[in-house]
């Protein structure tokens, strides 16, 4: 069995690495069977695929994708000095 510190770093170099998904902002977490992911992203979509890449490196490990979508906004009023 691989020490949870050396897959989490894998997954990490994965999300990094991985054209679809090119991430550094993401926290890995394995515990016992399970990889938690944690942080904030800007949609569903992107999300979806974090969880994706990081599956795909951990293979045999349940998922818990915990990360939030953040709301994006434009820009507001001018600030007047």
């Amino acid at each position: 069995m691989e020490a949870p510190q050396y897959v989490a770093a894998r997954v990490q170099r994965a999300l990094a690495e991985d054209e679809r998904t090119h991430e550094l902002g993401i926290r890995v977490d394995v515990r016992g069977e399970q990889l938690f992911l944690r942080g904030q992203v800007t949609g569903d979509e992107r999300r979806v695929l974090i969880a994706d890449v990081a599956g795909e490196a951990a293979p045999g490990l349940t998922v818990r994708n915990e990360i939030t979508v953040m709301e994006v906004r434009g820009p507001g009023e001018e600030e007047k000095l």
